[in-house]
């Protein structure tokens, strides 16, 4: 029930034509609710398309829940010729963020395209995604009392060329892991943990790996979305 002006209901709706009298005298047109849906869909629309070069479900998930809308066009970038190449975590993140948007952007032209990439060392040794469980528990045992620095990029493309790219990097202390703490998380979190750089998922269990937490939640999540958000906007992709 809406109250407003002493109105007790919504003044017509899209088949009526009589209007209606509030209690102060002013007359009420009816107001069509097809277009306030029309309105409310154009208002939040993307004016242009845009693409996530990614198959990552959580970067997914991160770009849907802020409400920005894309598709999903993977990239046949190598990740491993680009991280034989190059040494620093920084570098890798950003220039394999790049590639994939640009590697789908010169498929796509016309569209803008989302790249993104993570990147963790511990130790001074950068680590890929665990081939297997026990792979996995190798990797939860090195990180165990030692500090994780992750590092996440995101790029934007258009055209066959890169636009514009952004580098963030967040440190994890990981506490001591027990044997018996990584088999029980791993009994719960593989195969999932699996697709993940690092072995975890912040938005689960994963938290329980770390003591303390220095760095941007999104960069942790693997975009670096406050600044893509800002950069989209400035594109027009986005209302200011």
């Amino acid at each position: 029930m809406i109250h407003r002006l002493g109105a007790n209901s919504i003044p017509g709706d899209e088949r009526s034509d009589n209007r209606e009298r509030w209690s102060n005298g002013v007359i009420v047109e009816p107001v069509p609710m097809f277009a306030l849906r029309l309105r409310a869909f154009l208002s939040t629309r993307l004016s242009v398309p845009l693409i996530l070069a990614s198959a990552s479900s959580i970067r997914q998930q991160v770009l849907q829940a802020a409400g920005v809308e894309f598709e999903v066009v993977l990239s046949a970038v190598d990740e491993q010729d680009v991280k034989a190449r190059l040494t620093d975590a920084s570098e890798i993140a950003a220039e394999l963020a790049a590639a994939k948007a640009v590697a789908v952007s010169e498929a796509r032209p016309n569209d803008w395209v989302i790249g993104s990439d993570s990147v963790v060392s511990v130790a001074g040794r950068i680590f890929d995604k665990p081939r297997d469980r026990d792979e996995a528990a190798e990797h939860l045992r090195f990180f165990s009392g030692k500090a994780m620095i992750l590092t996440s990029a995101v790029a934007l493309a258009k055209g066959n060329a890169l636009d514009w790219r952004h580098v963030d990097t967040a440190t994890l202390q990981v506490r001591i892991l027990s044997e018996e703490f990584i088999a029980a998380y791993l009994d719960a979190e593989w195969p999932e943990v699996g697709y993940t750089v690092g072995g975890f998922r912040l938005e689960g269990r994963g938290v329980q790996l770390f003591s303390a937490i220095d760095g941007d939640h999104f960069t942790i999540l693997g975009m670096p979305l406050l600044p893509l958000l800002g950069a989209l906007r400035d594109r027009g992709l986005l209302a200011a």
